[in-house]
């Protein structure tokens, strides 16, 4: 059997990325869960209490894990490529935000 690509730049892993999240409700949920991160980061500069970072990362996390196993299906990237995963969480939620992926 042959090796899976082993991405190293995020142009390069993007489109693998994005067939990762081809379900409209996963990257809804995807959309949201990032959003509130947004905010939860607000919350815990403007109190200055870090708890409100972890409330960011269970948010974050939650809602598109959610996406994955309840409505593609798939393994989330984030377990084997987490800093491209990462990275392509914010590319896709700036392209949905912008409309240039369908929300």
């Amino acid at each position: 059997m042959s090796q899976p690509p082993r991405y190293t730049t995020l142009d390069e892993f993007y489109p693998f990325y994005l067939s990762e999240h081809s379900n409209r409700t996963s990257r809804r949920l995807h959309f949201v869960g990032s959003s509130l991160v947004l905010g939860w980061v607000g919350v815990a500069l403007m109190t200055l209490n870090p708890w409100w970072l972890l409330a960011a990362l269970v948010q974050g996390y939650a809602f598109a894990w959610v996406g994955h196993f309840f409505f593609e299906h798939n393994r989330p990237a984030t377990f084997r490529y987490p800093l491209l995963s990462f990275l392509g969480d914010w590319r896709m939620w700036w392209q949905m935000l912008t409309g240039r992926i369908p929300f």
